[in-house]
């Protein structure tokens, strides 16, 4: 795995990356083949092995590229939030607004995939994280009230797994993305109660 992260991308590699969020986010991936995507992305075989050597690898690589593209754009989103409510508010929602163009299809293709869970599981892990420091930096400033943040960011992790795992859109029909922001609100209102 390491040496796909290592490896350096040019703009037409970066570029054919988008593509392939754009369709694995609108179709899932699980039912392509490596055909079905040349076709799609109108690119030979050829051009898709320099990417990764085979179907897994190219839907790791992809659902890393995915994930780091939504983090930046979520870290921006919080680096303009005033205030510990706001930046954790803003922080979920935005990650519920990342997920918003993942189809169900494309959710479940997550769930259902080793080496794409093990990257959602990764960043679920990451998020909670942040959501701990968030709320720890909160709680230091006197923004929040006085809570355990790691306890508090444990309960998040423990929602954002079951987001993940497709256990939340089973039992209540929301989809990941409203689901986040259900999350921030009930977080946010409890933290400033």
């Amino acid at each position: 795995m390491a040496r796909a992260a290592a490896r350096r991308t040019t703009a037409r590699q970066a570029q054919l990356f988008d593509q392939l969020v754009a369709l694995f986010l609108d179709e899932g991936f699980a039912h392509f083949t490596l055909d079905d995507i040349a076709t799609r992305l109108r690119c030979s075989k050829s051009t898709l092995y320099a990417l990764a050597e085979n179907k897994d690898r190219l839907v790791y690589a992809v659902t890393v590229h995915f994930f780091r593209g939504a983090t930046e754009l979520v870290e921006a989103d919080v680096a303009e939030a005033a205030g510990a409510e706001a930046r954790i508010r803003t922080y979920l929602e935005s990650v519920g607004r990342q997920l918003e163009p993942a189809s169900a299809r494309f959710m479940e293709d997550i769930a259902a995939t080793p080496v794409a869970r093990e990257v959602y599981e990764r960043n679920t892990r990451l998020a909670a994280d942040r959501v701990r420091v968030l709320i720890s930096d909160g709680v230091a400033a006197g923004e929040l009230r006085d809570v355990h943040a790691t306890f508090v960011a444990d309960v998040v992790a423990t929602v954002m797994v079951r987001i993940q795992q497709r256990q939340v859109a089973e039992r209540t029909g929301l989809a990941d993305a409203q689901a986040y922001r259900e999350l921030a609100g009930l977080l946010t209102h409890g933290l400033t109660a």
